[in-house]
């Protein structure tokens, strides 16, 4: 085989040669095949503690990433939300664009695995020539030419840098996975938030509705008083404005529902104005017991965290990939064909032509811009750690932050039924006391203003312990089976 030198670069000068010659060359190319350059990876060390801070008593549980998570949203025991938030899967658009994401990702690692097997090419050519043109005496002649050529090229994967860009791809297809359950578990508890609330404003506005009926009360009492000459103008205006006043803040609630409604029709796909959350059912202020996952099993169970740890092997694998441009490339080439001047003589032994190579190349300078580019690819590796463990560290203040939540709105609810209670009792007697004309009507606005508040605190308690339920199952990487 004849080698010439063209600038960096040794070539081949593609020649008709035994095949004999050909058995060292390739045998040594497949013996050095697999010395795979690169770093081992290693899944970076992430901050670890032995358990919360917030957790206290709470349970423990042990599940894992790979386990089925559940339907966490059927612990609220209320049908309709059982219902909606099965549909985020289906209908969701954020979902559809993770799953696409999902696809793209896994198409691409079988393309990159495609490129480690022998690429096959059939080529087929017609020309027609001719020369002179019946001038001086010359004859014009033309013919046919037909060509028709089975080619084959492959690039051994000597120094692993196809196994690392298919590990790389297949990391990212890992990564896309889980970003596609961070986008369906992020999906979910939008709803169930939303819902959440918007069951609560039916609460509110129900609550109202009481409260309005007795200011009405209130009101015609006054009246009464006034037209008898017991009671002064001023009584009657204040339960005037007071009425008034409570009546808006109903619009106002009313309002703040349709907003809510707004936002579960876009979550589940829908055109808002031709979804409507009918609910029949009284709200069930149910709050679940969520388990709490040890710090370390944390690790393992939030989608968010195995997406980063994805994109750092990956990153890894980029190194190695980047540092196999130190090292010479092969590349086996064989190819049989013919060319006759008739079709049915392209194939006869006469006109057939085969060929096999093989080529080397080494770069010899190219100014620093491979260790330039092997630097860029260890900083971007170490850019992935570092997003890595700031994932982690995110991870383990969600879950603080929902436990502390949750432990202060447990002690609240507790205090805000309390005072409710004491609030109401005030209010009647005051009332009482009104009707008797031992007070103005001033503590009689003041007392039921103050109930009213503590009635809606108390609701407002209840629906938070909800939400914040939800965050911490989001915050614990979703639900558990039993």
């Amino acid at each position: 085989m004849k080698h010439i030198w063209r600038g960096q670069v040794l070539e081949r000068v593609t020649m008709q040669i035994p095949t004999h010659r050909l058995i060292f060359p390739v045998t040594l190319t497949l013996l050095i095949a697999g010395c795979a350059v690169g770093p081992k990876y290693e899944r970076p060390a992430a901050p670890d503690v032995g358990a919360y801070k917030e957790a206290g008593d709470w349970i423990k549980a042990a599940p894992a990433d790979a386990l089925e998570r559940g339907p966490w949203w059927q612990m609220f025991n209320d049908p309709l939300l059982n219902d909606m938030v099965a549909r985020v899967e289906v209908t969701n658009q954020n979902v559809a664009v993770a799953v696409a994401a999902y696809e793209q990702a896994r198409a691409l690692v079988a393309q990159q695995r495609g490129a480690m097997f022998p690429s096959v090419t059939l080529n087929l050519g017609s020309t027609r020539s001719g020369s002179g043109g019946g001038t001086a005496g010359l004859v014009g002649r033309s013919g046919n030419n037909y060509q028709a050529s089975l080619g084959s090229t492959w690039e051994p994967d000597v120094w692993g840098r196809l196994s690392g860009l298919v590990n790389g791809a297949a990391a990212l297809a890992a990564a896309s996975d889980a970003d596609l359950a961070t986008a369906r578990l992020s999906a979910q508890g939008q709803l169930a938030v939303n819902y959440l609330s918007l069951r609560q404003q039916d609460a509110q506005i129900a609550l109202l509705a009481s409260t309005l009926a007795g200011y009405q009360r209130a009101l015609e009492i006054t009246q009464n008083r006034y037209n008898a000459g017991i009671a002064a103008k001023t009584d009657v205006l204040q339960a005037q404005t007071q009425l008034a006043n409570a009546k808006a803040d109903e619009l106002s609630l009313q309002g703040s529902r349709a907003q809510l409604e707004h936002a579960i029709a876009v979550l589940l796909g829908q055109p808002p104005g031709n979804f409507a959350v009918v609910v029949l059912a009284d709200w069930k202020s149910t709050v679940p017991n969520v388990p709490v996952a040890l710090p370390s099993t944390l690790l393992l169970r939030r989608p968010d965290i195995a997406a980063a740890e994805r994109r750092v092997a990956n990153a890894n694998a980029q190194i190695g990939v980047a540092q196999v441009a130190y090292y010479p490339s092969f590349s086996l080439s064989a190819s049989v064909g013919s060319s006759a001047s008739r079709v049915p003589n392209l194939f006869t032994a006469p006109t057939a032509l085969w060929s096999l190579g093989l080529s080397a190349a080494q770069a010899i300078f190219r100014g620093g811009a491979i260790d330039a580019q092997v630097d860029g690819a260890r900083a971007a590796y170490d850019q992935t750690v570092a997003r890595y463990r700031q994932v982690v560290l995110s991870a383990f203040q969600n879950v603080e932050d929902q436990l502390s939540a949750t432990r202060v709105l447990q002690s609240q609810q507790v205090l805000r039924a309390e005072a409710s209670s004491a609030a109401d009792q005030v209010e009647q007697q005051v009332l009482n006391r009104y009707r008797s004309g031992q007070v103005g009507y001033t503590e009689v606005i003041t007392s039921q203003t103050t109930a009213l508040a503590a009635r809606r605190a108390l609701v407002q308690a209840t629906a938070d312990r909800q939400t914040t339920a939800v965050a911490l199952i989001q915050s614990l990487g979703g639900g558990w089976n039993d």
